[in-house]
C-alpha cells in the first residue's frame, strides 16, 4: 500500500515518508522532480520553475542521504519512478544503503526503468533508443547478480493509457517492450541462459486501471495469459513462479475531473476493485491518486484519504478471503480471449517492423496513440462517451471540498527552488572537503565516458561517480557527450482526422472562421505555435490541440517537448505565427508563461496572443490573465473545437479585427 509522493526538498519529502509510514503505508513510492528525471541539475536553464514541483530533487549523494534519513532500507520496499536516469538513482540508493550497513542482497524495491513509454507518453527520455536500451540491459544484468531481490525494470503501460491507448494497445505495446528488453539482455551475453529465469522472475509491470471495470479486469487476465506464453515459448522459462505476471497498479488519473472533483472518489474505488476483485489477476501493489489531482498537487490529508480507501478494502471487507470470483464466467472468458487475440496480432505487427525500438523510431507507436486519444476526445465532445459532471449531469450543488480552492491543493514555496539551486552550487564547491571528503570526480566521469564508448556494463562506473559526489547533471551530461540526445516523434503530422468537418458541424464553422481571418489578415494560412516550455513531457493535451488546429485549417508549428522560453519565442518570430499556445502540467506555468510573454513584448510581437493550458489553479489562472495571457484552459475545458474557435477570436481581437458572427 503506497502513495506516490515527494516534493520540494529531500528534507521535506523525508518527513512526509516517515509520516506516511507511521500511518500504515507499507512501502515507499518515490516521485522525483523533472530535472532529476531528465538528467539536469537544479540550476540548469531548463530546470527553471520545475525544481521540486512534481517530485523531490535529488542532485547528488547528499540529497539521497537526506531523503532516506532514519528509514532502514534493508527493511523497506522502495519503488522509484525513474527511467532515463534509473541507473544513477539506483546507484545513489545503493551507496546510501551501504552507508547504513545494509545487506545488499536483502534490498527490495523497483526501478521503473522503462524508457519506451517515455518516448511515447511521459517525455522524460534523454538518450536515443539504442543507448537507452543498453542502460536498461546493464542495470538488469547488474541487479540479477548483486541485488537479487530488486526489480530492475517495471514495464509501464500506465502512461500508455494516459496517452490514449486502448486495452489492446496497452497490452501489445507493453509486451513488445518487455520482449525488446529480454531479447537485449539475452543477446548481451551478460547473463547465462540458465539464469534467464532469474531475469524474467524479477521483471514486473506497472499498469493503468480505468473506470471500465469489466474491460480492465479482463485486460489483466489477458496480460497474465500472454506473459505466460511469451516467457515459456520465446525464452524457455519452465518454472511457473518465474513466469508469474507480477504487476502493480496506479489507477487512472486521466479520468479524474476538475469539474465536480468529488466524483473522482468513486471512480478511484471502482478502478481499484477492477484490479483486486479477481484473485487470479490481482495486483501485488496498488497506489491510488488523490481526488484533487486535476486541481493541483494533493495535500498530505488527500494522500491519507487514498491510503484509507485501500485499508478499508483490505481490513474491513471480506474481498481478500475468497478465491477468484470470475472463474467459469463465459462473459469474462470471451472478453479475455478477444483481447488476447487482438493484442497478439498487434504484437506480430510490431515484430514485423523490427520490434518496439524500431516502432518507436519510425513514429508508428506514437502516431497510433495520438490517433486513439483523438478518437476518445471526439467521443467525449460528441457526448457518445459520457463523463459525469463534465458532459453529463453538469448541474451541481456547491462543494465544500472546493469552497476554498487556494487551500484545496498543496502549494510549493517558490523560494524552494532558490534554496535548492544554492545548495547544489555549494555541493559542487565543497564536496571534496570535510565532512564529505569525496574524491575529485573528474576521473570518475572520465571513466564513465570511457565505459560508455566501449561495451562493458556501466553500473560500476556509475557507482564510482555516486561515491565521488558527482551530480545528476554531470552524470547525464557525460553520457550525453557519448550517446547524444533524442527528440522523439510527436505523432501529430501523421494522426488521422478525428472529427470530420461536415457541413453544419462545429469544426466546419471554426474552419470558416480560420479562413476568413486569414483572408482579413492577408495571409495564406493562420499559423499557430504549440509550445511545451520547461521539462514537462506530458504532451497529450498539446498534441490534441495541435491535431485539431491542423484539422481546423491552421498551419501548426509544434516542435515537441522540452523547450526554453527563448526557443519558443525564437520559433514564434521565425515562423511569424499569429498565436502561441503553451501547455504545462507540471506547475511551472507561473514562472515560464510570463517569461514567454515578456520576450514576445521585447521583440515587439504584441499582436501575438498567448494562450495557456494545463493543470492551473484558479488563482494562478487569474494571475496569468492579469499578466497578459489571452485565455487559460484547464482539464474542465473538454471541447477542443471550442478552444480552437476561441483562439481564432483572440487572434482577431489582438489584430483589431471585428468579431465574427457565430451561427445560432
Amino acid at each position: 500500500m503506497r502513495t506516490y509522493a515527494g516534493h520540494s526538498t529531500a528534507e521535506a519529502s523525508n518527513e512526509l515518508y516517515r509520516r506516511n509510514l507511521a500511518k500504515g503505508q507499507t512501502g515507499l513510492s518515490v516521485a522525483f522532480d523533472l530535472p532529476t528525471q531528465t538528467g539536469y541539475d537544479p540550476d540548469h536553464v531548463l530546470a527553471r520553475g520545475e525544481v521540486g514541483r512534481v517530485g523531490v530533487p535529488v542532485a547528488h549523494l547528499g540529497d539521497m542521504r537526506r531523503l532516506l534519513q532514519d528509514i532502514p532500507l534493508e527493511q523497506m520496499n522502495t519503488s522509484m519512478t525513474i527511467n532515463a536516469t534509473a541507473m544513477w538513482l539506483l546507484a545513489l540508493y545503493q551507496v546510501v544503503a551501504e552507508e547504513q550497513g545494509a545487506d545488499l542482497t536483502r534490498l527490495q524495491g523497483t526501478t521503473q526503468n522503462d524508457i519506451v513509454k517515455e518516448y511515447l507518453s511521459r517525455g522524460t527520455h534523454v538518450f536515443p533508443p539504442g543507448p537507452s536500451l543498453r542502460l536498461t540491459t546493464d542495470l538488469i544484468a547488474y541487479t540479477v547478480t548483486h541485488l537479487p531481490r530488486w526489480n530492475p525494470i517495471n514495464i509501464c503501460s500506465y502512461h500508455l493509457q494516459e496517452a490514449g491507448a486502448t486495452p489492446v494497445q496497452e497490452i501489445a505495446y507493453a509486451m513488445s517492450t518487455a520482449i525488446a528488453v529480454l531479447d537485449a539482455v539475452r543477446d548481451s551475453g551478460q547473463v547465462p541462459q540458465e539464469r534467464m529465469g532469474d531475469v524474467v522472475g524479477r521483471i514486473s509491470f506497472f499498469v493503468n486501471a480505468g473506470v471500465r471495470f469489466v474491460e480492465e479486469m479482463c485486460k489483466m487476465r489477458a496480460f497474465g495469459r500472454i506473459w505466460d506464453r511469451v516467457t515459456r515459448e520465446r525464452y524457455g522459462i519452465e518454472n511457473p513462479k518465474h513466469r508469474r505476471f507480477r504487476y502493480g497498479v496506479q489507477v487512472n488519473s486521466l479520468g479524474l475531473t476538475e469539474a465536480q472533483p468529488e466524483n473522482n472518489v468513486q471512480r478511484i474505488v471502482l478502478e481499484m476493485l477492477a484490479v483486486t476483485l479477481s484473485k487470479d489477476a490481482r495486483a501485488r501493489a496498488v497506489q491510488l491518486p488523490a481526488w484533487n489531482e486535476a486541481l493541483g498537487l494533493p495535500r498530505p490529508w488527500d494522500q491519507q484519504w487514498s491510503l484509507r480507501i485501500q485499508q478499508v478494502l483490505a481490513y474491513e471487507s471480506d474481498l481478500l478471503e475468497y478465491g477468484d470470483l470470475f472463474e467459469g464466467s463465459t462473459v469474462v472468458e470471451a472478453k479475455v480471449a478477444e483481447l488476447v487475440e487482438r493484442a497478439g496480432a498487434e504484437m506480430d505487427r510490431i515484430e514485423e517492423m523490427g520490434g518496439a525500438m524500431a516502432a518507436v523510431e519510425s513514429g508508428y507507436l506514437k502516431s497510433q496513440l495520438v490517433a486513439s486519444h483523438a478518437a476518445r476526445r471526439a467521443r467525449i465532445e460528441s457526448g457518445e462517451e459520457k463523463i459525469i459532471g463534465v458532459n453529463a449531469f453538469e448541474s451541481t450543488e456547491p462543494s465544500p471540498l472546493t469552497a476554498d480552492l487556494d487551500t484545496a491543493i498543496q502549494t510549493v514555496d517558490p523560494e524552494v527552488e532558490e534554496r535548492v539551486v544554492a545548495a547544489v552550487r555549494e555541493w559542487r564547491e565543497t564536496r571534496w572537503q570535510p565532512p564529505f571528503n569525496h574524491p575529485r570526480c573528474s576521473s570518475a566521469l572520465d571513466r564513465l565516458k570511457e565505459a560508455a564508448r566501449g561495451t562493458g556494463n556501466l553500473m560500476e562506473a556509475t557507482l564510482e561517480c555516486a561515491r565521488c559526489g558527482v551530480t545528476t547533471g554531470e552524470w547525464a551530461g557525460a553520457l550525453r557527450e557519448v550517446f547524444g540526445e533524442f527528440r522523439a516523434p510527436t505523432g501529430v503530422s501523421s494522426a488521422p482526422v478525428a472529427v470530420p468537418a461536415e457541413e453544419g458541424s462545429a469544426l466546419a464553422d471554426v474552419r470558416r472562421r480560420v479562413e476568413v481571418t486569414a483572408r482579413d489578415l492577408g495571409v495564406g494560412k493562420l499559423r499557430f505555435l504549440v509550445g511545451k516550455p520547461g521539462l514537462d513531457g506530458h504532451s497529450n493535451g498539446a498534441e490534441q490541440i495541435a491535431v485539431r488546429a491542423r484539422d481546423a485549417g491552421f498551419e501548426v508549428v509544434y516542435q515537441g517537448i522540452r523547450l526554453t522560453p527563448e526557443q519558443i519565442v525564437d520559433a514564434a518570430l521565425a515562423e511569424d505565427v499569429h498565436a502561441v499556445g503553451l501547455s504545462i502540467l507540471s506547475g511551472s506555468h507561473a514562472r515560464l508563461v510570463p517569461d514567454v510573454l515578456d520576450r514576445l513584448r521585447v521583440a515587439g510581437a504584441t499582436e501575438v496572443p498567448v494562450i495557456a493550458g494545463g493543470i492551473i489553479p484558479s488563482s494562478d489562472a487569474a494571475a496569468l490573465r492579469a499578466a497578459g495571457v489571452a485565455a487559460v484552459f484547464t482539464p474542465k475545458d473538454f471541447d477542443i473545437t471550442g478552444i480552437i474557435g476561441r483562439i481564432v477570436d483572440e487572434i482577431r481581437l489582438a489584430n483589431k479585427l471585428d468579431p465574427l458572427e457565430v451561427p445560432a
